[in-house]
């Protein structure tokens, strides 16, 4: 009876949303938070690793959030399906990773999928394919909401089907939701009952998010009565990151504060990296116990996004969603870890997917790492323009990807293919203007240049 659990969950929701008005912070409140409470990353891996590590990692669970389709990225189905490298898909890097970590220390670290309704039947397809692999999964789903008509604040769906005119009544809740799905599908006590204390929850399409031994280690080293239920990755705010979720200080809770939350009068204050200087990069290690204390006394009030959609039909619509960072305010002694770049690794466009398809990156046992031959430890800026925005139509223009151990920036606006071996060095700016058509020759190499015009390279 998995709708009456959800339309549970939907009416607290909903009843919340109603009792709510205005901001949900006092700006005047908010203040930054003290040193002790986010840790730099070095200070946690200088404590270094016990001998018996294994015995942690035995304790541990890795949750991937897996709710959410390619089509942002012009591709079919669920996102993590897409390849990424070498023919690896975000799904096939995740178990490598995890089955390099389970032979290594010979663990048994198992995989958790959070599915949504829009991603469950095409995963448990492919799972087929890790049967032999050395790592359990196991998948549960995210909750399934009716979307609200923005006027009459009514549901929109006719019925519970999810196919024909009611596929866009229906939407899963955000990430928040991992809570209450994750208790109400009896995995989070099943875990508990195999010996499981933490789970690590990143978001599927973050390359960067492997097992890091030294938090966890941190986390399993704490006394008993100073247990950290809950620790969140930050990382230093660059330009890119205006809009990533911070930290703060409220009411003597450290809490996540995201843009949507923000009175409009202190937007730009919320973007400026010198008041909030880190974001949330939606890696967290949180206890289960805590967990299923939480649920079952039903207090983690998480704050209410509401996402306003227009459906293709011109209907305005709701959607009331919740973030899984935002339940740090109700966990004891939780914590932030200041962690390096390379543990944010999102692949959210083509552009990112180019940057992690080149020799930038190595890719060893499923984890991606900066390439040793790289001077500087910061990724190029890289801007392709519409023309790339879809995956397939992004592979059609590289006939291999251009050596990019040099490059700081890069910006290709319209239609712009790169034969073989091309190779960018600084700053790169190419731009065919509409009706033209610029082909970079293979074997070509470009050092801040800009190249403009006309330039057609055609089979003779």
């Amino acid at each position: 009876m998995n709708f009456v659990k959800d339309f549970d969950g939907f009416k607290k929701l909903f009843h919340r949303f109603l009792q709510v008005k205005g901001p949900s912070v006092d700006w005047a409140k908010i203040n930054r938070p003290p040193e002790e409470l986010i840790q730099p990353y070095d200070r946690i891996k200088a404590r270094g690793l016990p001998d018996n590590i294994a015995v942690s990692l035995n304790k541990l669970a890795v949750v991937k959030l897996n709710g959410g389709l390619g089509t942002s990225m012009g591709c079919k189905g669920p996102k993590s399906l897409i390849s990424v490298r070498n023919e690896n898909t975000f799904l096939d890097l995740t178990v490598k990773q995890i089955e390099h970590l389970n032979k290594t220390f010979n663990a048994d670290v198992p995989l958790v999928l959070m599915n949504s309704f829009n991603t469950d039947e095409d995963t448990k397809k492919i799972l087929q394919k890790y049967k032999h692999h050395q790592v359990k999964i196991h998948t549960f789903n995210q909750s399934r909401y009716p979307r609200i008509n923005k006027e009459s604040l009514l549901p929109i769906a006719k019925s519970m089907g999810t196919s024909g005119e009611n596929a866009e009544a229906w939407y899963p809740p955000g990430h928040g939701d991992i809570y209450a799905s994750f208790h109400n599908s009896g995995l989070l006590d099943k875990l508990i009952a195999e010996g499981k204390e933490y789970i690590f929850v990143s978001n599927i399409d973050n390359l960067g998010a492997t097992v890091d031994l030294f938090i966890l280690n941190h986390l399993m080293s704490q006394p008993a009565d100073k247990r950290c239920e809950f620790i969140m990755e930050v990382t230093d705010k660059t330009r890119a990151d205006v809009k990533g979720g911070t930290l703060i200080q409220y009411e003597d809770h450290l809490r996540l504060l995201e843009i949507a939350q923000v009175p409009k009068a202190h937007v730009d204050e919320f973007k400026s990296v010198t008041k909030f200087k880190i974001f949330n990069t939606n890696n967290l290690w949180i206890s289960l116990p805590a967990i299923k204390r939480l649920q079952e006394k039903n207090s983690m009030d998480l704050e209410i996004i509401v996402n306003p959609k227009t459906l293709d039909g011109g209907l305005n619509v709701i959607q009331l969603e919740t973030a899984v960072g935002a339940a740090i305010k109700s966990f004891n002694n939780a914590m932030g870890v200041n962690v390096p770049r390379s543990r944010f690794l999102p692949v959210k466009t083509s552009s990112d997917l180019l940057l992690v398809m080149s020799n930038l990156y190595t890719l060893d046992a499923g984890s991606l790492t900066m390439s040793k031959k790289r001077e500087f430890l910061t990724t190029p800026h890289v801007k392709l323009g519409s023309s790339f925005t879809k995956v397939q139509e992004f592979l059609a223009r590289f006939e291999n990807i251009p050596d990019m151990l040099e490059l700081d920036h890069l910006t290709v606006s319209g239609d712009v293919t790169f034969g073989k071996n091309v190779s960018l060095k600084g700053t790169v700016i190419i731009i065919a203007n509409h009706g033209d058509r610029i082909d970079i020759p293979a074997g070509a190499m470009l050092e801040n240049k800009i190249v403009s015009g006309n330039l057609r390279i055609l089979d003779h």
